[in-house]
């Protein structure tokens, strides 16, 4: 339940307070070097803003997003002086008041050990917490190029939007593409246990906080989740359901674009890659992964040490990442085994039996597409065994060839779909492959040689 608290008629709430009680600290500290006192209703003020910013972070925390994970109350105070500059810009004129000789109105170390009145093991926390291997600059939280006491700390932007409950404009991850589409549970045909593997997969993100922080929990990173099958079975799909449901936007990495021949390099993509997401609301989905993941060979040339060094960076990185990474692969034996323990979750993705083609045909099928009433979806699922994949592309195919036609879908129309399918993954594809639909293939979508074996 959130706690509200009313000032002059205006509520405050979330972040509010957190900015609130910035500047109440910084006109308290004002007043204090000016008249080595502080006004008895400004304490006071603060106090009351003071006591809901507590409430507000043991229940309803507006810093409950991944982002801030594991932050304890020092480090969230350090980003509430930064942040507030931006949020409520009367916090960033009274810090330039507060930092005499200096235009910037973001708060350097010094003015926050004043601000907070913090003791000297609070201080070398700070210092900690800032600097360069520091957590907050490692989690992309805050910049402090400059490594000195008087140097301004600035938002990033990133976070500053996110914040403020701004679009992330611009918002990238180098070396991937965000997947636009999305998707809903019910869209999505897998045997039971695997959809329920799926949403316990879930749990590690909904639910991490309680594990962690209020149980005592091992914090891990990830949540990290192999999906594994033969191409077409709905693993990329299932990770567009994922995304979906957690409201975020998911990125498809493109491994052929981050793996260098040039010694170093992939680490370096790699490293941007990670940075850009890391401690984000983003999933990240790297597909067919067999490339760069697979077992680590001999050592018989300099190459062959570099490419060990790349998967054992890349083992490193994935480990240490807070955030969603989805891994899928055609095949599973290639995968290094050291990559197992750092999984939580593996789900292998079967080729649909008949139940699931049946499923599958009546959804992929346009919905508000004329279907002609001698099209049974059963006869279609026993004729062909087919992936979820080849379905959706035989229906879609289907559907074009009646709208050139103007008529409904048709069961040669289907026929058609399916034999262009069979056709993208064989050089030579036989007309018995179509088993009952066969009789219904129009000639001229065979080739002259076997049109005779219709005819």
């Amino acid at each position: 339940m959130s706690v509200t608290l009313e000032f002059n008629d205006r509520v405050l709430s979330g972040f509010d307070a957190e900015w609130k009680r910035v500047e109440l600290l910084a006109r308290c500290l004002l007043e204090n070097r000016s008249s080595d006192k502080t006004s008895p209703d400004l304490i006071l003020e603060l106090e009351a803003v003071h006591r809901l910013v507590l409430q507000q972070r043991q229940g309803d925390s507006p810093w409950d997003r991944p982002v801030f994970h594991g932050l304890d109350d020092l480090a969230l105070d350090v980003l509430a002086c930064v942040y507030a500059t931006e949020a409520r810009p009367v916090v960033g004129l009274l810090f330039q008041d507060l930092q005499a000789g200096s235009a910037q109105p973001f708060p350097c170390i010094a003015l926050i050990e004043q601000i907070f009145a913090l003791n000297a093991a609070e201080s070398v926390r700070l210092r900690g917490l800032t600097a360069n291997w520091g957590e907050l600059q490692a989690r992309k939280l805050l910049e402090l190029p400059e490594q000195s006491v008087f140097s301004p700390i600035k938002p990033t932007q990133r976070v500053m939007a996110e914040v403020m409950d701004m679009p992330h404009l611009g918002f990238h991850v180098p070396g991937a593409i965000q997947v636009r589409e999305k998707a809903d549970w019910d869209e999505l045909v897998l045997p039971k246990d695997r959809l329920h593997a799926l949403r316990e997969y879930l749990l590690w993100l909904k639910y991490r906080k309680t594990v962690i922080e209020d149980w005592g929990g091992k914090f891990t990173g990830g949540p990290v989740a192999l999906f594994s099958g033969p191409s077409g079975t709905g693993k990329s799909f299932a990770a567009i359901v994922v995304a979906t449901e957690l409201g975020w936007p998911l990125f498809r990495v493109d491994l052929a674009s981050l793996v260098s021949k040039y010694i170093g390099e992939t680490e370096k993509n790699l490293a941007r890659l990670f940075d850009a997401a890391h401690c984000q609301p983003v999933v990240l989905l790297f597909d067919e992964v067999d490339a760069l993941m697979s077992k680590r060979g001999e050592i018989k040339e300099a190459r062959d040490r570099y490419a060990n060094m790349e998967v054992s960076y890349l083992l490193a990185r994935i480990e240490d990442h807070s955030g969603p990474c989805i891994l899928t692969t055609n095949m599973r034996s290639q995968i290094d085994k050291a990559f197992s323990r750092r999984f939580q979750m593996v789900v292998e993705f079967p080729r649909p039996d008949v139940s699931d083609r049946k499923k599958l045909w009546q959804k992929m099928l346009p919905p508000r597409a004329p279907i002609d009433k001698n099209i049974d979806m059963g006869f279609l699922a026993r004729a062909v065994s087919l992936t979820g994949g080849n379905i959706r592309n035989a229906a879609l195919h289907a559907a074009y060839l009646a709208a050139g036609e103007e008529s409904s879908i048709k069961l040669p129309h289907i026929a058609v779909g399916v034999w262009r399918e069979m056709a993208k993954e064989r050089m030579q594809v036989n007309i018995k492959d179509l088993g009952q639909l066969a009789a219904e293939l129009p000639a001229y979508a065979l080739p002259a040689e076997a049109q005779s074996d219709v005819l």
